[in-house]
C-alpha cells in the first residue's frame, strides 16, 4: 500500500479544518490507541472482548481514515461464535492486522511529526 493511502487526509480535514497542531494531537491519540488495543488482541481471547476490542480499533481508525486497518477489523469482529477453525482465522486475520497496524502507525507519526 502507498503510504499516501495509508490515513486519508481528506477525511481527517474535516475534522481539523486546517488545524496542523490538532490534526497531530488526533493522531498521537490513535498511536496510543492503536497501541494498547492491540496489545488486547488475543486469539484465545472471549468471543465478546475479541469483538469489543476489533470494534474500537476499527472505531479508531476509520475516524482517521485508516480505512484499510478499519475493514480488517471489521473482517475480525465476524470471528466469534460457532466459526469453524476460529483461532486459525483469528491467528490469520491477526498477523495481516498487525502488519497494516504498523504500517499506519508510522504514517500517523509522520504526519503527526509534521505539525510539531
Amino acid at each position: 500500500m502507498n503510504a499516501a493511502n495509508i490515513i486519508d487526509l481528506d477525511h481527517l480535514e474535516k475534522y481539523v479544518s486546517g488545524d496542523l497542531s490538532l490534526r497531530g494531537e488526533i493522531l498521537d491519540i490513535f498511536s496510543e490507541q492503536l497501541g494498547q488495543l492491540l496489545d488486547q488482541f488475543d486469539v484465545f481471547q472471549a468471543d465478546e472482548d475479541w469483538k469489543n476490542t476489533a470494534h474500537a480499533l476499527k472505531g479508531a481508525s476509520r475516524g482517521v481514515g485508516a480505512w484499510t486497518l478499519g475493514d480488517l477489523c471489521e473482517q475480525a469482529e465476524k470471528l466469534v461464535g460457532a466459526t469453524p477453525a476460529k483461532q486459525e482465522s483469528r491467528a490469520t486475520l491477526l498477523v495481516s492486522l498487525r502488519f497494516t497496524a504498523r504500517g499506519t502507525l508510522e504514517e500517523s507519526r509522520r504526519i503527526a511529526a509534521q505539525a510539531a
